[in-house]
């Protein structure tokens, strides 16, 4: 008999075929997955930070029986997403922030009685859930009114809340609190981390562009770039990964963009910038392995005729680790355009 882990993928590829009318110049297969291991204990939150384009979404996909892996397998509670996808789905859910939570002529309660529905679930189990859930996410008197007549922040916190009224043994959080304002974002953490403390055989998988979030909710952490896990491990331990470098923030009068040239001073690991345009202001923050680099830096800085308003040397956070691991910065991800794929 297996051993059984909430999540395992095995060796787990996913290669699409590439519209060639869109981008001739690309080639003939998209690897988005290339033979990723991954096993999850229940009782665990796992977060998943990548790029966009990493694989996050393929991986997600896969393991909510949308999408088929190419080559190897991969296991919910032990059973296989290929031969088992029905069993898998009553015992999954998954939450997507910035998607639709259901059907505008529905009111908030109906919706999710439909969905409680939908899996099968007796009204006198799926009521008390509801009831609960609408309380949690703050619509406990708004249950009557239809969902077209309520504002995004409030369809997010529904749809949130849909997730746990089918209470799956597996959810997927993608972005759960994307877009909400910063109290509703607070008490969603806090509620995650209460269900699975009182839930300790159920699982979460989160995916989230928010470091902090990752640091405070996940007990490990795997780091995904160009279809591989670069990393796996609880987020002190990634921390480790670059205790050694030395964190520099610099803030320097101006918005001209900087020169190539400071990324390639010897002993940058790896180098981001962003503006602040309300304050007339660049921030750059470095990660340095050597630290006399940061010298270098300062002054190639003010001999460039910058002037320097703020520098401060910081602890390591996952963010360094992430700009480590793949070279960029995740809350500065640019988007590249879209690729038309076929499935393979």
């Amino acid at each position: 008999m297996r051993n059984v882990y909430s999540i395992e993928i095995d060796n787990v590829s996913r290669i699409f075929k590439l519209d060639r009318t869109a981008r001739k110049d690309i080639g003939k297969e998209l690897i988005a997955l290339n033979k990723i291991n991954l096993q999850v204990h229940p009782g665990e939150i796992i977060g998943l930070l990548g790029p966009n384009g990493a694989g996050k979404t393929t991986c997600i996909r896969i393991l909510c029986t949308l999408l088929l892996p190419t080559t190897g397998c991969a296991y919910i509670e032990g059973m296989d997403l290929v031969k088992d996808v029905w069993k898998v789905r009553r015992v999954i859910n998954m939450v997507s922030g910035g998607e639709t939570c259901g059907y505008g002529i529905l009111t908030a309660r109906e919706n999710l009685r439909l969905f409680t529905e939908l899996y099968g679930i007796p009204w006198r189990t799926a009521k008390p859930r509801i009831e609960n859930m609408l309380k949690v996410v703050g619509l406990d008197k708004f249950r009557g009114s239809r969902v077209n007549k309520l504002s995004t922040g409030m369809r997010q916190r529904l749809n949130f809340a849909r997730g746990f009224t089918t209470d799956p043994k597996v959810l997927f959080l993608d972005e759960p609190t994307v877009g909400l304002d910063v109290l509703s974002a607070r008490q969603i953490r806090s509620f995650i981390k209460q269900w699975i403390a009182d839930n300790n055989e159920k699982t979460i998988l989160l995916t989230t562009h928010y470091m902090a979030e990752a640091d405070e909710l996940c007990d490990r952490i795997a780091i995904i770039n160009k279809g591989k896990i670069q990393a796996f491990d609880t987020p002190f331990a990634l921390k480790k990964l670059v205790q050694k470098d030395t964190t520099l923030d610099l803030t320097i009068s101006g918005l001209e963009p900087f020169p190539e040239s400071w990324r390639q001073i010897t002993g940058i690991t790896s180098l981001t910038t962003s503006q602040k345009v309300e304050e007339q202001a660049t921030y750059v923050h470095a990660l340095l392995s050597d630290l006399e680099a940061s010298g270098e830096l300062i002054r190639m800085v003010t001999s460039d005729g910058r002037r320097l308003v703020g520098l401060e040397t910081v602890q390591p956070t996952l963010e360094d680790v992430f700009l480590k691991l793949t070279g960029r910065s995740l809350l500065n991800d640019d988007n590249t355009a879209p690729l038309r794929v076929q499935e393979s």
